[in-house]
């Protein structure tokens, strides 16, 4: 079965997704040829083991982020099913190139099997929807559900040139759209809840982030209460699933959605006033305590390391 993957850049390399994405396709039996927008990351590319082989995709047109330019650049490479990550780009231009092949599209899968079979969450995680599709179709695949298939591998690489598409306007390119460290990257996590009282006091998340290099993220609780807190922070089965070092939950209770996208942590620390908040069933260590009282201490005593 072939199988089409669209490549995930974090500035000039390959972000780990794309290696993901070889492994879930490998999982169902495919045999992946990864498109590399702009030829970034193709060297990367063809050293994971399990890919066939490398389109380098260059042109003008991947000079900025636009998924309609993107997607008529890409969609003539593409064959059987086609693969991206489940970011925001990524479902973007994923549902362009399923329009213009008239292909079916299902979006945000976190299991895969052959045949072809995926299980993704619905109604905002209060489901798990189990739906077979045939190819040609398209995928995208959530972050951290599948395992790296490894790094011995020596895919041949082909460069396709494709000129800009002068009707459509030009975005800022997207790697200044957020300078943030992304949850679904780090080896640390501090995130927040409702229980932080007001968007502002995520500051303080910031200064302890600093601190050791961590990313802040948050609970759907409170990116649905409060439009300062973007979903691109949301931790759980309907935001990022997250599997760091060491993850710090600091006024979050601990829904079953959220517990979901963060318990695979090696080590949890929670911090909550509620002595019977659910999250302190998964954590490694609780701390009973207003943020307030808490986290001055903790930063205090981070910095000393």
């Amino acid at each position: 079965m072939e199988v089409t993957i669209i490549a995930e850049t974090t500035g000039d390399s390959l972000h780990p997704i794309t290696a993901q994405l070889v492994g879930a396709a490998c999982s169902m039996g495919g045999t992946p040829t990864v498109v590399c927008p702009g030829g970034i990351g193709s060297g990367e590319a063809s050293s994971i083991s399990g890919v066939n082989k490398i389109i380098s995709a260059e042109g003008e047109c991947f000079d900025s982020f636009d998924s309609r330019a993107w997607a008529n650049a890409i969609s003539p490479l593409c064959e059987g099913v086609v693969m991206s990550s489940s970011s925001a780009h990524g479902r973007e231009v994923l549902a362009q190139i399923a329009a213009i092949r008239q292909i079916p599209v299902i979006q945000d899968a976190t299991g895969l099997e052959g045949g072809i079979r995926i299980t993704r969450p619905i109604y905002s995680g209060k489901a798990i929807e189990t739906s077979v599709v045939s190819p040609p179709c398209a995928i995208s695949v959530r972050q951290n559900s599948f395992e790296s298939p490894g790094n011995d591998g020596d895919a041949e690489i082909s460069t396709v040139n494709s000129s800009s598409d002068v009707g459509v306007s030009v975005r800022e390119a997207l790697a200044k759209a957020n300078e943030k460290l992304d949850v679904s990257e780090a080896d640390i996590i501090i995130s927040g809840g409702r229980g932080m009282g007001e968007p502002s006091n995520f500051s303080h998340l910031y200064e302890i982030a600093d601190v050791v290099g961590a990313a802040v993220g948050a609970s759907r609780a409170a990116v649905d209460t409060w439009d300062e807190i973007p979903h691109g922070m949301q931790v759980g089965q309907t935001g990022k699933t997250v599997n760091p070092s060491l993850y710090i939950a600091v006024g979050i209770s601990g829904a079953i959605q959220h517990l979901a996208g963060m318990r695979s942590s090696k080590y949890i620390v929670a911090i909550n006033k509620d002595p019977d908040a659910p999250i302190f069933g998964v954590a490694d260590y609780g701390i009973v305590s207003t943020w307030e009282e808490a986290l001055p201490i903790l930063k205090d005593e981070l910095a000393k390391l």
